[in-house]
Protein backbone atom coordinates (compact mmCIF):
# COMPACT_ATOMS: atom_id res chain seq x y z
CA UNK A 1 0.00 0.00 0.00
CA UNK A 2 1.29 3.74 -0.79
CA UNK A 3 1.99 6.55 2.06
CA UNK A 4 0.13 9.29 1.83
CA UNK A 5 1.31 11.95 -0.67
CA UNK A 6 3.44 14.19 1.43
CA UNK A 7 2.17 17.21 0.35
CA UNK A 8 -2.08 16.45 -0.47
CA UNK A 9 -2.46 13.24 1.77
CA UNK A 10 -3.88 10.35 -0.28
CA UNK A 11 -3.91 10.31 -4.11
CA UNK A 12 -7.30 9.06 -4.79
CA UNK A 13 -6.28 8.94 -8.47
CA UNK A 14 -3.25 7.04 -8.36
CA UNK A 15 -3.71 3.28 -8.87
CA UNK A 16 -2.47 0.88 -5.66
CA UNK A 17 0.22 -1.47 -7.01
CA UNK A 18 3.38 -2.92 -5.89
CA UNK A 19 6.96 -1.85 -7.52
CA UNK A 20 6.70 -4.98 -9.76
CA UNK A 21 3.92 -3.27 -12.14
CA UNK A 22 5.47 0.30 -11.99
CA UNK A 23 2.32 2.41 -12.91
CA UNK A 24 2.39 4.09 -16.45
CA UNK A 25 3.58 7.92 -15.07
CA UNK A 26 5.80 6.43 -12.66
CA UNK A 27 7.73 4.87 -14.88
CA UNK A 28 8.10 8.11 -17.18
CA UNK A 29 8.97 10.09 -14.44
CA UNK A 30 11.72 7.34 -13.29
CA UNK A 31 13.07 7.30 -17.03
CA UNK A 32 13.41 10.81 -17.25
CA UNK A 33 15.06 11.33 -13.84
CA UNK A 34 17.54 8.51 -14.70
CA UNK A 35 18.31 10.65 -17.98
CA UNK A 36 18.34 14.17 -16.42
CA UNK A 37 20.07 13.23 -13.19
CA UNK A 38 17.23 15.06 -11.22
CA UNK A 39 13.02 15.70 -11.25
CA UNK A 40 11.54 18.45 -9.48
CA UNK A 41 9.67 17.25 -6.77
CA UNK A 42 6.44 18.89 -7.73
CA UNK A 43 6.62 16.76 -11.11
CA UNK A 44 6.50 13.57 -8.74
CA UNK A 45 3.59 14.73 -6.68
CA UNK A 46 0.92 12.70 -8.75
CA UNK A 47 3.28 9.41 -8.90
CA UNK A 48 3.79 9.02 -5.51
CA UNK A 49 5.52 5.14 -5.62
CA UNK A 50 8.87 6.55 -6.93
CA UNK A 51 9.24 8.36 -3.54
CA UNK A 52 7.46 4.89 -1.47
CA UNK A 53 9.37 2.31 -3.24
CA UNK A 54 12.88 3.99 -2.97
CA UNK A 55 13.33 4.94 -6.69
CA UNK A 56 13.78 8.78 -6.18
CA UNK A 57 15.21 10.20 -2.78
CA UNK A 58 15.43 14.01 -1.90
CA UNK A 59 19.08 15.66 -2.99
CA UNK A 60 20.84 17.09 -0.31
CA UNK A 61 20.56 20.53 0.64
CA UNK A 62 17.31 21.31 -0.66
CA UNK A 63 13.05 19.62 -0.80
CA UNK A 64 12.46 21.26 -4.39
CA UNK A 65 14.57 18.51 -5.98
CA UNK A 66 14.78 14.85 -6.36
CA UNK A 67 17.50 12.42 -7.50
CA UNK A 68 17.20 9.02 -9.06
CA UNK A 69 18.20 6.10 -7.02
CA UNK A 70 20.26 3.50 -9.26
CA UNK A 71 17.99 1.22 -10.90
CA UNK A 72 20.50 -1.57 -9.37
CA UNK A 73 20.74 -0.09 -5.99
CA UNK A 74 16.66 -0.12 -5.79
CA UNK A 75 16.48 -3.60 -6.94
CA UNK A 76 18.97 -4.64 -4.27
CA UNK A 77 16.70 -3.19 -1.91
CA UNK A 78 13.11 -4.25 -3.01
CA UNK A 79 14.68 -7.91 -3.28
CA UNK A 80 16.02 -7.38 0.35
CA UNK A 81 12.90 -6.59 1.38
CA UNK A 82 11.28 -9.42 -0.42
CA UNK A 83 13.78 -11.61 1.42
CA UNK A 84 12.94 -10.54 4.52
CA UNK A 85 9.16 -10.77 4.12
CA UNK A 86 10.03 -14.72 3.34
CA UNK A 87 12.05 -15.07 6.26
CA UNK A 88 9.20 -13.66 8.56
CA UNK A 89 6.94 -16.00 7.15
CA UNK A 90 8.99 -18.95 7.64
CA UNK A 91 9.29 -17.83 11.68
CA UNK A 92 5.44 -17.67 11.44
CA UNK A 93 5.26 -21.10 10.16
CA UNK A 94 7.60 -22.23 12.90
CA UNK A 95 5.86 -20.62 15.30
CA UNK A 96 2.68 -22.30 14.09
CA UNK A 97 4.01 -25.87 13.99
CA UNK A 98 5.50 -25.56 17.53
CA UNK A 99 2.04 -24.54 18.63
CA UNK A 100 -0.17 -27.18 17.40
CA UNK A 101 2.75 -30.12 17.45
CA UNK A 102 1.57 -30.58 20.94
CA UNK A 103 -2.33 -30.24 20.07
CA UNK A 104 -1.49 -33.52 17.48
CA UNK A 105 -0.05 -35.72 20.19
CA UNK A 106 -3.24 -35.41 22.09
CA UNK A 107 -4.52 -38.54 22.07
CA UNK A 108 -8.36 -37.91 21.62
CA UNK A 109 -11.06 -39.45 18.78
CA UNK A 110 -10.97 -35.55 17.37
CA UNK A 111 -7.45 -35.79 16.72
CA UNK A 112 -5.30 -37.13 14.37
CA UNK A 113 -5.48 -41.17 13.99
CA UNK A 114 -3.11 -43.52 14.04
CA UNK A 115 -1.38 -42.47 10.85
CA UNK A 116 0.19 -39.28 11.34
CA UNK A 117 0.43 -38.74 7.66
CA UNK A 118 2.96 -37.57 5.23
CA UNK A 119 5.10 -34.70 7.61
CA UNK A 120 4.90 -35.18 11.16
CA UNK A 121 6.29 -31.91 13.15
CA UNK A 122 9.46 -33.09 15.76
CA UNK A 123 9.95 -30.85 19.08
CA UNK A 124 13.14 -30.89 20.53
CA UNK A 125 16.85 -32.18 20.06
CA UNK A 126 16.52 -35.60 21.81
CA UNK A 127 13.01 -36.41 19.85
CA UNK A 128 14.66 -35.81 16.41
CA UNK A 129 17.87 -37.81 17.32
CA UNK A 130 15.51 -40.46 18.41
CA UNK A 131 13.59 -40.33 15.26
CA UNK A 132 16.59 -40.52 12.66
CA UNK A 133 17.93 -43.22 14.95
CA UNK A 134 14.59 -45.26 14.77
CA UNK A 135 14.38 -44.66 11.10
CA UNK A 136 17.82 -45.62 10.08
CA UNK A 137 17.30 -48.86 12.16
CA UNK A 138 15.95 -50.77 9.48
CA UNK A 139 18.10 -48.65 6.77
CA UNK A 140 20.03 -51.04 4.48
CA UNK A 141 20.12 -49.28 1.24
CA UNK A 142 21.85 -45.91 1.26
CA UNK A 143 21.57 -42.61 3.43
CA UNK A 144 22.25 -39.12 1.75
CA UNK A 145 22.89 -36.30 4.17
CA UNK A 146 23.61 -32.64 3.29
CA UNK A 147 25.89 -31.04 6.24
CA UNK A 148 26.10 -26.91 6.64
CA UNK A 149 28.43 -25.37 8.16
CA UNK A 150 28.31 -26.76 11.61
CA UNK A 151 29.81 -24.95 15.05
CA UNK A 152 31.63 -28.16 16.40
CA UNK A 153 32.88 -25.80 19.56
CA UNK A 154 29.25 -26.39 20.76
CA UNK A 155 29.11 -29.55 22.84
CA UNK A 156 26.10 -30.72 21.29
CA UNK A 157 27.85 -31.04 17.87
CA UNK A 158 30.47 -32.80 19.47
CA UNK A 159 27.53 -35.25 21.12
CA UNK A 160 25.41 -35.38 17.59
CA UNK A 161 28.50 -36.54 16.30
CA UNK A 162 29.22 -39.00 18.07
CA UNK A 163 25.77 -40.18 17.65
CA UNK A 164 25.71 -39.96 14.06
CA UNK A 165 28.99 -41.33 14.21
CA UNK A 166 27.32 -45.13 15.78
CA UNK A 167 24.54 -44.97 13.96
CA UNK A 168 25.86 -44.96 10.25
CA UNK A 169 29.02 -47.49 11.39
CA UNK A 170 25.62 -50.11 11.94
CA UNK A 171 24.45 -49.12 8.11
CA UNK A 172 27.47 -49.45 6.98
CA UNK A 173 27.59 -52.81 8.30
CA UNK A 174 24.28 -53.68 6.84
CA UNK A 175 26.12 -53.03 3.73
CA UNK A 176 24.87 -49.99 3.13
CA UNK A 177 26.10 -46.56 1.56
CA UNK A 178 26.28 -43.25 2.74
CA UNK A 179 26.75 -39.63 1.30
CA UNK A 180 27.38 -36.65 2.84
CA UNK A 181 27.79 -33.20 1.12
CA UNK A 182 29.79 -31.07 3.46
CA UNK A 183 30.83 -26.78 3.18
CA UNK A 184 34.42 -26.55 1.78
CA UNK A 185 34.95 -24.67 4.55
CA UNK A 186 34.53 -28.20 6.83
CA UNK A 187 36.96 -30.29 4.28
CA UNK A 188 39.89 -29.39 7.17
CA UNK A 189 37.65 -29.55 10.93
CA UNK A 190 38.96 -32.15 13.16
CA UNK A 191 35.63 -33.96 13.56
CA UNK A 192 34.84 -34.16 9.65
CA UNK A 193 38.59 -35.54 9.05
CA UNK A 194 38.32 -38.60 12.12
CA UNK A 195 34.75 -39.04 11.14
CA UNK A 196 36.31 -40.79 7.56
CA UNK A 197 39.00 -42.32 9.21
CA UNK A 198 36.87 -44.23 11.97
CA UNK A 199 34.29 -45.33 9.26
CA UNK A 200 34.52 -48.83 7.58
CA UNK A 201 32.46 -49.58 4.52
CA UNK A 202 31.03 -47.41 1.76
CA UNK A 203 31.03 -43.79 2.68
CA UNK A 204 31.53 -40.49 0.74
CA UNK A 205 32.07 -37.31 1.51
CA UNK A 206 32.11 -34.22 -1.11
CA UNK A 207 31.92 -30.15 -0.42
CA UNK A 208 30.44 -26.98 -2.30
CA UNK A 209 31.22 -23.47 -1.47
CA UNK A 210 27.29 -23.28 -0.75
CA UNK A 211 24.94 -26.50 0.52
CA UNK A 212 21.40 -26.09 1.69
CA UNK A 213 20.01 -25.95 4.66
CA UNK A 214 20.40 -29.76 6.76
CA UNK A 215 18.97 -32.63 4.97
CA UNK A 216 18.69 -36.75 5.69
CA UNK A 217 17.54 -39.24 3.78
CA UNK A 218 17.35 -42.76 4.73
CA UNK A 219 16.87 -45.27 1.83
CA UNK A 220 15.13 -42.89 -0.29
CA UNK A 221 11.69 -43.02 2.03
CA UNK A 222 11.99 -40.97 4.91
CA UNK A 223 13.90 -37.35 4.95
CA UNK A 224 14.18 -35.14 7.73
CA UNK A 225 14.65 -31.06 7.16
CA UNK A 226 15.06 -27.97 9.26
CA UNK A 227 11.77 -26.66 10.63
CA UNK A 228 13.05 -23.72 12.09
CA UNK A 229 16.30 -21.50 12.26
CA UNK A 230 17.14 -22.71 15.59
CA UNK A 231 17.66 -26.65 15.70
CA UNK A 232 15.23 -27.64 17.97
CA UNK A 233 12.64 -28.75 15.27
CA UNK A 234 12.36 -30.77 12.07
CA UNK A 235 9.99 -32.32 9.60
CA UNK A 236 10.32 -35.59 9.51
CA UNK A 237 8.70 -36.39 5.65
CA UNK A 238 7.54 -39.01 4.15
CA UNK A 239 5.57 -38.06 1.45
CA UNK A 240 7.20 -39.81 -2.08
CA UNK A 241 7.25 -36.77 -4.63
CA UNK A 242 8.89 -34.84 -1.93
CA UNK A 243 11.59 -37.42 -0.89
CA UNK A 244 11.92 -37.23 -4.67
CA UNK A 245 12.54 -33.45 -4.82
CA UNK A 246 15.02 -34.25 -2.05
CA UNK A 247 16.88 -36.77 -3.82
CA UNK A 248 17.02 -35.27 -7.08
CA UNK A 249 18.53 -31.98 -5.39
CA UNK A 250 21.07 -34.13 -3.82
CA UNK A 251 22.34 -35.75 -6.81
CA UNK A 252 22.49 -32.20 -8.77
CA UNK A 253 24.59 -30.78 -5.64
CA UNK A 254 26.78 -34.25 -5.26
CA UNK A 255 27.74 -33.92 -9.09
CA UNK A 256 28.61 -30.30 -8.81
CA UNK A 257 30.78 -30.90 -5.49
CA UNK A 258 34.63 -31.59 -5.42
CA UNK A 259 35.27 -35.29 -3.89
CA UNK A 260 36.89 -35.15 -0.44
CA UNK A 261 36.71 -38.11 0.86
CA UNK A 262 37.90 -41.28 0.18
CA UNK A 263 40.44 -38.92 -2.67
CA UNK A 264 40.57 -35.39 -2.44
CA UNK A 265 40.76 -34.00 -5.97
CA UNK A 266 42.27 -30.41 -6.43
CA UNK A 267 40.27 -27.92 -8.13
CA UNK A 268 41.79 -25.97 -10.73
CA UNK A 269 42.34 -21.84 -10.80
CA UNK A 270 41.55 -20.56 -13.63
CA UNK A 271 43.51 -17.18 -14.72
CA UNK A 272 44.99 -16.91 -11.18
CA UNK A 273 41.19 -16.55 -9.71
CA UNK A 274 41.04 -19.74 -7.57
CA UNK A 275 36.93 -21.00 -7.23
CA UNK A 276 36.18 -19.72 -3.72
CA UNK A 277 37.33 -16.44 -5.15
CA UNK A 278 35.22 -16.87 -8.09
CA UNK A 279 32.56 -18.09 -5.68
CA UNK A 280 33.05 -14.82 -4.13
CA UNK A 281 32.95 -12.48 -6.97
CA UNK A 282 29.70 -13.81 -7.64
CA UNK A 283 28.35 -12.81 -4.26
CA UNK A 284 30.16 -9.22 -4.72
CA UNK A 285 28.71 -8.56 -7.87
CA UNK A 286 24.96 -9.28 -6.08
CA UNK A 287 25.76 -6.57 -3.88
CA UNK A 288 26.06 -8.82 -0.46
CA UNK A 289 28.35 -7.58 2.22
CA UNK A 290 31.35 -9.22 3.60
CA UNK A 291 29.67 -10.15 6.68
CA UNK A 292 26.79 -11.60 4.41
CA UNK A 293 29.57 -13.49 2.20
CA UNK A 294 31.44 -15.18 5.15
CA UNK A 295 27.71 -16.29 6.54
CA UNK A 296 26.71 -17.77 3.38
CA UNK A 297 29.98 -19.48 2.83
CA UNK A 298 30.62 -20.67 6.31
CA UNK A 299 33.90 -18.79 7.08
CA UNK A 300 34.45 -15.65 9.61
CA UNK A 301 34.65 -11.77 7.83
CA UNK A 302 38.55 -11.73 8.37
CA UNK A 303 39.24 -15.18 6.41
CA UNK A 304 36.38 -13.66 3.40
CA UNK A 305 38.28 -10.19 3.24
CA UNK A 306 41.50 -12.05 2.77
CA UNK A 307 39.95 -13.44 -0.42
CA UNK A 308 38.62 -10.42 -1.54
CA UNK A 309 42.08 -8.64 -1.44
CA UNK A 310 43.47 -11.61 -3.13
CA UNK A 311 40.95 -11.29 -5.77
CA UNK A 312 41.29 -7.49 -6.17
CA UNK A 313 45.13 -8.00 -6.01
CA UNK A 314 44.69 -10.41 -9.00
CA UNK A 315 42.48 -8.52 -11.18
CA UNK A 316 44.68 -5.23 -10.19
CA UNK A 317 41.19 -3.31 -8.82
CA UNK A 318 41.73 -0.37 -6.54
CA UNK A 319 38.69 0.03 -5.03
CA UNK A 320 35.19 -1.93 -3.89
CA UNK A 321 33.01 -0.27 -6.74
CA UNK A 322 36.50 -0.82 -9.28
CA UNK A 323 36.38 -4.54 -8.23
CA UNK A 324 32.73 -4.72 -9.31
CA UNK A 325 33.44 -3.25 -12.73
CA UNK A 326 36.72 -5.70 -13.49
CA UNK A 327 35.15 -8.64 -12.36
CA UNK A 328 32.15 -8.20 -15.01
CA UNK A 329 34.64 -7.28 -17.51
CA UNK A 330 36.89 -10.37 -16.65
CA UNK A 331 34.74 -12.83 -17.75
CA UNK A 332 35.27 -15.08 -14.73
CA UNK A 333 32.00 -15.73 -14.03
CA UNK A 334 31.20 -17.10 -17.17
CA UNK A 335 33.79 -19.61 -16.64
CA UNK A 336 33.45 -23.37 -15.89
CA UNK A 337 33.82 -23.97 -12.32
Amino acid sequence: MLPPHPRHGPVPSHPRHGPEDLCALGTDLYVRALNEGRLNARDAEDAPCLVAFGLLQPAIGTTDRLEPVPPAVALHRLLGDSAQRVADERRREARLSETFEPLMRIDGRRTAGDDAGPIRVLSGIPRINQAISEAMEDATSELLCIQPNAHYADPRGVVAHRLSLRRDQAMLDRGGRIRTLYQHTQRHLPLVRARYEQLRGDAEARSLDEVTDRLIVVDRRIAYIPAGEEATLALEVRHPALISYFVTTFERLWRLATPMYPEAAPRPSLNGVTPRQRTIAALLVEGHTDASIADRLGMNVRTARVHIAKLAATLGSESRAQLGYLIGRSGILDQEH
